[in-house]
């Protein structure tokens, strides 16, 4: 029986690769004619083959010569959202040699893993809609060109400790949702004065005490729940104390495997200083996309891609220009 991930899978390296007339089939063979891509800052929206060629595969391939994916994760599942159907949700890279400027950002003239999250929804085949976040603040960090500090270790995100990220066996998928789900229900409520959130951490939490947490350009990498919170959690709630999330289009659960993501997912009001720019005041929306490895029991990998890009626009600032 065809399984849906393994023929995306197949279908998307084809299409990244494509060239002339063969990406004209590839696109044929993969995209819905009226299919609508979601896209990161400073992107427009696009609808149809041709639209997304022009404003996104294309400059991407001109820009990188050799380009190919390189996926770390890749998985798949029914969405339990209200807008449901089949979803994959893949985490890759798009790799190599920078040579001509991408969306504002001057080549290097050297190998780039620009790093990228995608929802894709899957019918009869063939990609009807995606959103895809790829992370131009690390792009900037690779070339020298990234102004904005770095609170954690910036790093390549790796695949999973597991080594089975690529279409993994298909049990356990509601436990990891599960997991996921309940974690995602107690960190949105805080205490104001500690930032805690109930049942995160301990032997019945939902993080693993050696749990990895990979970020995007500006927030970086961390390990375990102490340095996730130095690193990530208590800046951002420093900043936006008010943040609301949970707004997903996507969740869905594979294996051992889980993802969710909303266009947008938060809410904030910008109340603090943030990666070096001063409080605004000004309310603030993020797209994100989360992607989990559980044990069965705990959540042991976490990679996030925020569009960052778009959430320094609403501050004012131009990440190409910072």
């Amino acid at each position: 029986m065809s399984d849906f991930r393994h023929d995306m899978r197949r279908k998307l390296a084809t299409l990244w690769r494509a060239e002339g007339a063969g990406r004209k089939t590839a696109l044929a063979q993969t995209i819905h004619p009226d299919a609508t891509f979601d896209l990161a800052w400073p992107l427009p929206a696009c609808t149809g083959p041709e639209q997304i060629e022009t404003e996104f595969l294309q400059p991407l391939t001109q820009a990188i010569a050799g380009l190919h994916r390189r996926d770390l994760l890749f998985f798949g599942g029914q969405n339990t959202r209200a807008a449901g159907g089949e979803w994959i949700a893949s985490l890759t890279h798009y790799v190599g040699n920078f040579i001509a400027p991408l969306w504002g950002v001057a080549p290097s003239q050297s190998l780039v893993f620009l790093r990228a999250g995608e929802f894709f929804r899957i019918e009869n085949g063939m990609v009807t809609e995606a959103r895809i976040i790829f992370d131009l603040p690390d792009l900037l960090r690779q070339t020298g060109r990234f102004s904005l500090p770095s609170l954690g270790t910036e790093i390549a995100f790796p695949a999973p400790a597991t080594q089975d990220g690529l279409c993994p066996p298909r049990e356990g998928a509601e436990t990891s949702l599960q997991i996921v789900q309940g974690m995602l229900g107690d960190l949105h409520e805080y205490d104001p004065e500690t930032g805690a959130s109930q049942g995160q951490t301990g032997t019945d939490g939902y993080w693993h005490r050696d749990m990895m947490w990979y970020g995007p350009a500006g927030i970086g990498s961390n390990f375990q729940w102490d340095g996730f919170v130095k690193d990530h959690r208590a800046p951002f709630l420093s900043a936006f104390p008010d943040r609301k999330g949970g707004n997903h289009y996507c969740r869905l659960g594979d294996g051992p495997y889980a993802a969710v993501s909303g266009w947008p997912s938060m809410t904030m009001t910008h109340q603090g200083d943030y990666l070096g720019v001063p409080a605004t005041g000004k309310p603030l929306t993020l797209r994100v996309m989360d992607f989990y490895r559980c044990d069965g029991r705990q959540i042991c990998e976490n990679w996030v891609c925020l569009d960052y890009g778009d959430l320094f626009a609403q501050m004012g600032v131009n990440i190409l220009e910072a």
